[in-house]
């Protein structure tokens, strides 16, 4: 079993404002769950999986694949934005910061495509689409058993 790659990182929130906001990002790898997802966590529990390649792909040239959309910024700079039923969330990496955690992945996905090859595919995609989860609302009432 392959260890979970965790990278603690940050990210600028662009806002319609004149400001941008620093927040706190986790990135995150399992080749165990899927060798071929990366997840991004935000500070308010959300989680966005999507592709590996998506993020490869547009620290080169702008690409989107459903609610996500990645593009270069200049040379040091990555745009990341979110869409959701919620709105559109637009977030600005260091570039290093993804280059270093993309690396660490690729180091991991030998081992797992490896042991993975021999299964066949589940739905036959080639990429991965992406996907967000929330964490339940405080509060949320659980259903009552009986």
């Amino acid at each position: 079993m392959s260890p979970v790659i965790e990278e603690h990182a940050r990210a600028r929130l662009i806002t319609d404002g004149p400001l941008t906001r620093p927040v706190p990002v986790d990135l995150r790898y399992d080749a165990a769950d899927d060798p071929r997802t990366v997840h991004i966590g935000l500070p308010d529990g959300t989680d966005w999986a999507f592709g590996r390649d998506l993020l490869e792909r547009g620290l080169r040239t702008p690409i989107e694949r459903g609610a996500v959309r990645v593009w270069p910024c200049g040379r040091t700079q990555l745009i990341v934005e979110l869409h959701s039923t919620d709105g559109v969330e637009v977030f600005q990496f260091e570039i290093r910061t993804l280059i270093r955690f993309l690396a660490r992945t690729r180091a991991q996905a030998p081992a797992a495509a490896a042991a993975t090859a021999a299964a066949p595919p589940s739905d036959g995609a080639a990429e991965k689409r992406p996907s967000r989860t929330r964490p339940e609302p405080k509060g949320a009432q659980q259903p009552a058993r009986g």
